[in-house]
């Protein structure tokens, strides 16, 4: 058995490599990359976004809304709390001391993309009547678990976090203008394809089964411009193969590589769909924030230091982590006791769990993604 599934292994990471490779060298010369002009901006200040303090960057474009869809990555509590997970201990031990529905020890991507923008993390849309004072920063309609089509979990798919904010805006919570100085962030972080393996999809459907992806992704895209966001930003996928809940057969000691190869097929066509929209579009509105590159850099154990000063002990290896395999962080027996274990100080590991990183993960990302920020700025 074991032998049949290396063969599989072994043969879809051939397949997915001669179709990205051909993309490589043929493809990718067919999208042409639009000029835009280099806009006056200073973004050389320090990073201290420990306490992510709001910043009012000089050359943010007047941004002052985040409005965010998509899946764990950055929920910041939409789903359900009688389904556990993220609003159990020990998630939010780091921040802020009690779980939050964040699918980590504290912050997640949202928090940290939303001081970039220079405003409080968005609320969450499920507590949008309970704290109206964050409203004007934007809202959050993500839920973890989700995909840009239906997955595992009864939370609403992306169609439908766009749709429930379009209903938002014909019931008057944000003004056009509004819209004109906000930014979308949409995180498809690979549940699609989790549930495609899940469902026992065959290698050789995977790769017509990405191009589905991407291509709805892109549909999304244009719905959310198309109600007026000035700025459309989608992440590209992180190395799924990296993640603990792959690497852990191989002792947390190197990544499956025919998932990688899976994930740069995922991203190379996304930018592909991205240029094409942004060529049909006036000013450029689209853009795909590199993740693969940043998570790839911090993972890294031979590399340097990140930005931040700090290096991971075994990066592979989540803080949080079941006592077996039948358990995973969080999990509780009957009586109420833990199945779990917690590592000694989340500041040393890079995930939190099987797939979310920690908090100081997160900020090891946002650090080395810098670049890739400021480029959303030209």
């Amino acid at each position: 058995m074991a032998k049949q599934k290396k063969q599989q292994l072994d043969v879809f990471s051939i397949v997915l490599f001669t179709i990205f490779f051909a993309l490589l060298t043929g493809g990718a010369s067919a999208s042409s990359h639009s000029h835009h002009h280099k806009k006056h901006h200073n973004h050389h200040q320090k990073h201290h976004h420990e306490q992510l303090q709001q910043h009012n960057h000089d050359h943010n474009g007047g941004l002052s809304k985040l409005f965010v869809f998509g899946d764990s990555y950055v929920d910041t509590g939409n789903n359900q709390k009688a389904g556990g997970g993220s609003w159990s201990f020990p998630y939010g031990i780091t921040f802020p001391g009690r779980p939050t529905g964040r699918y980590s020890d504290g912050r997640v991507f949202t928090d940290f993309i939303a001081s970039f923008v220079g405003v409080k993390s968005p609320l969450p849309f499920k507590l949008r009547k309970y704290g109206k004072p964050l409203i004007p920063h934007g809202m959050n309609f993500a839920h973890g678990g989700t995909g840009v089509f239906n997955t595992l979990v009864p939370e609403p798919n992306m169609t439908t976090q766009i749709d429930t904010f379009t209903q938002l805006l014909k019931d008057g919570w944000y003004t056009k203008h509004d819209l004109n100085h906000s930014m979308a962030l949409l995180s498809v972080a690979g549940n699609d394809y989790g549930t495609f393996l899940f469902r026992n999809g065959s290698d050789k459907d995977l790769p017509a089964f990405i191009t589905k992806v991407v291509t709805q992704i892109g549909v999304n895209l244009v719905q959310v411009h198309g109600l007026g966001v000035k700025k459309v930003v989608v992440m590209g996928l992180q190395p799924l193969g990296c993640l603990p809940s792959k690497t852990s057969p191989l002792a947390y000691q190197k990544c499956q590589e025919s998932q990688n190869t899976a994930v740069g097929f995922h991203n190379l066509l996304l930018q592909q769909v991205v240029e094409k929209l942004n060529n049909e579009t006036t000013g450029s509105p689209f853009h795909v924030l590199d993740l693969y590159t940043p998570f790839m850099s911090v993972l890294d154990k031979q590399g340097p230091k990140q930005n931040s000063g700090h290096k991971f002990e075994n990066p592979l290896k989540p803080c949080c982590l079941g006592i077996s395999d039948k358990f995973s962080c969080g999990s509780v027996d009957n009586k109420g006791e833990k199945k779990y274990t917690i590592c000694e100080n989340p500041k040393s590991a890079f995930f939190w769990d099987g797939v979310h990183p920690t908090q100081q993960g997160w900020k090891a990302v946002y650090a080395a993604m810098q670049p890739s920020l400021d480029k959303l700025y030209y």
